[in-house]
């Protein structure tokens, strides 16, 4: 048996403002399969910590393995915290989705990084560091060397087939009492994550998957509802599902809907949908079961832009999407990037146009980032100018990370502009038109003025 501490390296920041804070589901995955494989595992999730007061506790495990989590927003605290455990540890294992990306950039900090899926992996590092046998013969992984030579590199693992033999998460080693204090002080209630899916088959050139690939595998609808039932035991109120396309499959869909009646669950749930597999039909039968809220990804409201992000969907499926969750009683959410390479004014101030003209309850807007795996990253990544850290302001923790068609202060204006249009229309009412109207002008006029 060897003793291992898994570490989630989240600090959240002074001038948080986030609504979506949920614990983290892939390292409590892995701990699940690693404690069924026999081993003693701890986890830290660092979100409701300081540093010092999470690498002290990490110090104070005493573990023999440490693993930790990163993905880009978290680099500069990965890196810190390895650097920082180097030596009290025997061995030193990175995974999420920038080790994954760029596995020889975490080398300097650890001795190896996991690519993938990560749970069966971590049984065969673990078994293999105990064994005394070479890392590097593990599938899925990319290995220092401490004689200076170039990193070795195995073959990569294969996804998991069949979902519903992993373990539900450990949950119950994560830090659920915050988590539920900070959904009922935030927002009145307590919700977290449950994923049903991994993979996603569609390849929008702004999106990182490289964890779960294009590779769509479903769970059942039985043993979803299962997990469910645990999670909800634990004392959360409502289900965030994270799927990155929940409504793919509509009949599987209606067989979770009627799991939750079978089992006469009564609880609010919610889950981010694509437009292009949603329909009126979907959207009463999510709401009969309990739904409350569905999200979007709709990025922008111009077709021609559409198509150079390869989203394959149309604004006009958009719009019938939105009205359709709207039209079945659901809250409904979307999520736009404005100034994407490629735009031009007229195309940001159509789709600041577009979204604020749908009934929306939640308009989320973001520049563009070109991450590592990406297809974005490929097209524009030789004018990468930094990577993401955290941008300690009061109105928006967006940053320019790039040299791009639109300076930040501009692409900064356009989201204060969508914001207030957004806020004007759900909030003024019959008077909505007029105000935006007299709001636009002057606006969209000012947008163009700036370089």
């Amino acid at each position: 048996m060897t003793s291992v501490l898994l570490v989630y390296p989240f600090f959240r920041r002074r001038l948080d403002r986030s609504r979506f804070r949920f614990p983290p589901l892939g390292i409590a995955y892995v701990a699940a399969s690693l404690q069924e494989a026999g081993h003693s595992v701890q986890v830290l999730d660092c979100t409701f910590l300081s540093r010092d007061e999470a690498v002290r506790r990490a110090f104070a495990a005493r573990a023999d393995v440490v693993g930790m989590y990163c993905m880009a927003t978290m680099e500069t605290d990965c890196m810190g915290f390895a650097r920082a455990l180097r030596g009290r540890s025997r061995l030193l294992v990175a995974g999420g989705p920038l080790p994954t990306c760029d596995p020889e950039a975490f080398l300097p900090d650890f001795d190896v990084v996991v690519r993938g899926e990560g749970e069966q992996t971590m049984c065969d590092v673990l078994a293999a560091h105990a064994a005394g046998a070479d890392l590097a013969s593990v599938p899925g992984v990319v290995c220092r060397r401490e004689d200076g030579a170039p990193a070795a590199s195995a073959p990569p693992r294969p996804f998991a087939s069949d979902l519903d033999r992993i373990p539900f998460p450990a949950r119950v080693s994560l830090p659920n009492r915050q988590y539920i204090e900070f959904g009922r002080k935030s927002y009145g209630y307590a919700i977290t994550t449950v994923m049903s899916t991994r993979g996603c088959p569609f390849h929008c050139e702004f999106c990182s998957n490289v964890v779960f690939g294009d590779s769509y595998r479903e769970r059942s609808a039985t043993n979803v509802i299962a997990e469910v039932e645990e999670v909800l035991a634990l004392g959360y109120d409502r289900i965030s599902f994270a799927d990155d396309v929940f409504t793919l499959n509509r009949r599987r869909v209606v067989e979770i809907c009627e799991e939750i009646g079978r089992r006469g669950l009564r609880f609010p749930w919610e889950c981010l949908g694509r437009v292009d597999a949603f329909d009126l039909e979907t959207a009463q039968a999510m709401k009969a079961a309990g739904c409350f809220r569905v999200f979007f990804g709709i990025e922008s409201g111009n077709d021609r832009i559409l198509r150079l992000m390869d989203k394959r969907i149309t604004t006009a499926q958009a719009a019938g999407a939105v009205l359709a969750a709207h039209q079945a009683g659901l809250e409904v959410g979307a999520f736009f990037i404005v100034c994407y390479p490629g735009e031009t004014d007229d195309t940001v101030l159509e789709t600041l146009r577009f979204a604020t003209s749908l009934p929306l309850d939640y308009l989320g807007l973001t520049m563009p980032y070109p991450l590592p795996g990406t297809a974005l990253f490929d097209r524009v990544g030789d004018r990468v100018t930094r990577a993401w850290h955290p941008q300690e302001t009061l109105l928006v923790n967006h940053m320019l990370t790039y040299e791009g068609d639109f300076s930040a202060a501009k692409m900064r204006f356009a989201l204060y502009k969508g914001r207030i249009q957004f806020e004007m229309r759900r909030r003024l009412g019959k008077w909505a038109p007029a105000a935006l109207k007299l709001f636009e002008r002057p606006t969209d006029a000012l947008f163009r003025l700036l370089r």
